[in-house]
């Protein structure tokens, strides 16, 4: 056994949080990839099947009263709250990540001057954030800017309407600075609009206490929801009655079952709803969650940085040297909890053949090696042996 093999078997021993391994429906080889699809949680699959035989099979409609279905984005939304850093009553659940940011920012647009007339976007955006907020400005006749995160700053002015960030670069794994960014944001007169979907689980936010005006993210991958689980909307407290949703839907009105011909939007995060809850995901995502009670985010935030430490040490002690370079930032303040390698030429081959031993990352065009820490699964036995056979395949 190795120095570094021993390392990670006294750290697992020690690890507070390795208990919560058992949680998860997992096998021997090593998942990397939570930061793409989460684990299954074990308490998942008997609630699903109690939603559909008890609550849907025999309840039927009276579900929606009796089973609580009808309250649930926003009591699933208090549940994800702690992990972000929001009190309750913010964030309501539904709809895809890509609808929730064409809510969040066509309605921070209007909550702006009419003489503000450009929005502003992370240039180094996951795809779709990048089209959506192309069509809202198209919605909202303003210009589109696109921006990289650290030059963001510089580029607000009275033009600036709204801003649309990434916390974490899905690429690299760079946590960008949401206090500050949001501050600058703020200080221009602009309303800030995050994206969580790389950070929500995995480390410490602080909405409330950052004072963020807007949030999204999706709950498929820090936080195990499942396949296409529903996404999330987070509205500050004191934006509530500004918000504006492009997307206003019989759910989110102040009478929803009157059905009145004019729309009045109901009080609270609850305007964020739009249509009828997708109920066997959210309740699945509902069960998926349990696995958070009783951890402390900050306590994921630590092991996430230790995982992601040793498995640089592991790499840098076992694989052939120049063979892959880190594409993420070594300062924690500057990290989320993946790893980016860039392994030119052959990236996608070598990806393929871990994945063949068990050892599950995956692949960014043209040449990335990605690996994600999730700390309530993930152990340090699991890094050394990734490292360990990404450095035999790469010999």
């Amino acid at each position: 056994m190795s120095d570094l093999a021993r390392t990670a078997r006294q750290r697992d021993a020690d690890d507070p949080l390795a208990s919560r391994r058992a949680l998860f429906v997992l096998d021997d080889g090593v998942y990397l990839d939570g930061n793409s699809l989460g684990a299954l949680p074990r308490s998942v699959p008997g609630r699903v099947e109690d939603v559909v035989r008890r609550q849907w099979g025999a309840l039927r409609i009276r579900s929606w009263d009796e089973s609580g279905w009808w309250t649930a984005p926003e009591r699933i939304g208090d549940r994800i709250a702690p992990l972000v850093g929001a009190a309750a009553g913010q964030i309501v659940v539904g709809d895809s990540t890509s609808v929730n940011v064409l809510k969040a920012l066509v309605g921070a647009v209007r909550m702006a001057d009419d003489a503000r007339d450009e929005i502003v976007v992370d240039a180094t955006t996951f795809p779709t954030d990048g089209y959506i907020a192309e069509s809202a400005a198209r919605l909202t006749g303003r210009t589109l800017r696109p921006v990289r995160p650290d030059e963001v700053p510089a580029a607000l002015s009275g033009r600036t309407a709204a801003v649309l960030l990434n916390h974490v670069d899905y690429r690299s794994g760079r946590l960008h600075d949401l206090p500050s960014l949001t501050a600058a944001v703020h200080a221009a007169g602009a309303i800030a609009v995050w994206d969580l979907c790389h950070s929500a689980g995995a480390l410490p936010v602080g909405l409330d206490e950052h004072g963020v005006d807007l949030a999204v993210g999706c709950t498929y991958k820090y936080l195990n929801g499942g396949p296409g689980s529903p996404a999330y909307l987070y509205v500050r407290s004191g934006l509530q009655d500004r918000f504006d949703s492009p997307l206003p839907g019989w759910n989110s009105h102040a009478e929803p079952f009157g059905m009145r011909e004019a729309y009045e939007p109901a009080a609270g995060a609850l305007r964020g709803r739009v249509g009828t809850p997708d109920i066997l995901s959210m309740l699945a995502l509902e069960a998926a969650l349990e696995v958070w009670d009783g951890v402390s985010i900050d306590a994921v935030r630590t092991k996430s940085l230790a995982l992601t430490d040793f498995f640089l040490e592991c790499v840098r002690a076992y694989v052939p040297e120049g063979r892959v370079e880190s594409l993420t930032p070594v300062r924690h303040e500057e990290r989320g909890s993946q790893v980016a390698l860039r392994c030119a030429p052959d990236a996608g081959d070598v990806m393929k053949r871990l994945i063949g031993r068990g050892i599950v990352g995956d692949f960014r065009r043209p040449d990335v090696l990605r690996f994600g820490f999730t700390p309530l699964y993930v152990g340090f036995a699991d890094v050394e042996r990734a490292a360990r056979v990404l450095a035999e395949e790469l010999r």
